[in-house]
């Protein structure tokens, strides 16, 4: 007679729902769950402009200069910080950039420069660069990569969430000597008066004479 009951006692058991009496313990999310949702790579689209393929040019046509795209993925480093890097070497040659980034002492600076130096030899040897001194940076910018999540420990059993950053770095480099102003220029308020007086008589005044 014991023999049915436990049987029926663990058939009961199994069809009463596992869930019921669980409470979470932590409304925290870590890496095992964020990681089912992040994507499996990380920009695509800006390599692709190496193999763009431009129509043939006309005799009087001015040069296009060759150029080359790339970019560093998802190493561990803030982009804000990232940011004053990228900044610092836009408009200079690459031999400029590697020299000034020697001097800055830290992770970004080195991932800068190995980005730069990567662009060099890829543009050399497969975009047809004849000099690799010949190039110039024109466009350098940080973009945000995956960030992670963790859990720091506090006093009296608290705790508070971290993110570990992360960010992507892209460069391109353009054959050429580099402009002598990458950045627009200061305008005098006097030019920026003409500037402002022109485009009033430009416009179009609709339904008038």
């Amino acid at each position: 007679m014991n023999i049915p009951r436990s049987l029926s006692q663990l058939f009961l058991s199994n069809l009463r729902p596992a869930t019921f009496n669980k409470t979470p313990q932590s409304f925290i999310h870590l890496n095992s769950t964020l990681l089912g949702y992040l994507r499996p790579n990380g920009p695509r689209k800006f390599e692709l402009h190496n193999k763009k393929i431009y129509p043939p040019q006309a005799p009087n046509e001015e040069p296009r200069p060759a150029f080359v795209c790339h970019v560093k993925q998802n190493f561990r480093y803030s982009p804000d910080k990232m940011w004053y890097i990228a900044v610092l070497v836009r408009g200079m040659t690459v031999d400029e950039a590697v020299r000034q980034l020697s001097f800055v002492a830290t992770k970004g600076s080195d991932v800068a420069k190995q980005t730069i130096l990567e662009a060099q030899e890829l543009a050399v040897k497969h975009h047809n660069v004849e000099f690799k001194s010949n190039l110039w940076i024109s466009e350098s910018f940080v973009t945000k990569g995956v960030y992670f999540k963790g859990v720091r420990r506090h006093a009296r059993g608290r705790r508070g969430e971290v993110e570990y950053k992360h960010c992507h770095y892209f460069v391109t480099l353009e054959e050429g000597t580099p402009p002598v102003d990458y950045y627009r220029q200061s305008v005098t308020p006097e030019a920026q008066l003409d500037k402002f007086m022109e485009q009033l008589r430009k416009r179009k005044v609709s339904n008038s004479l």
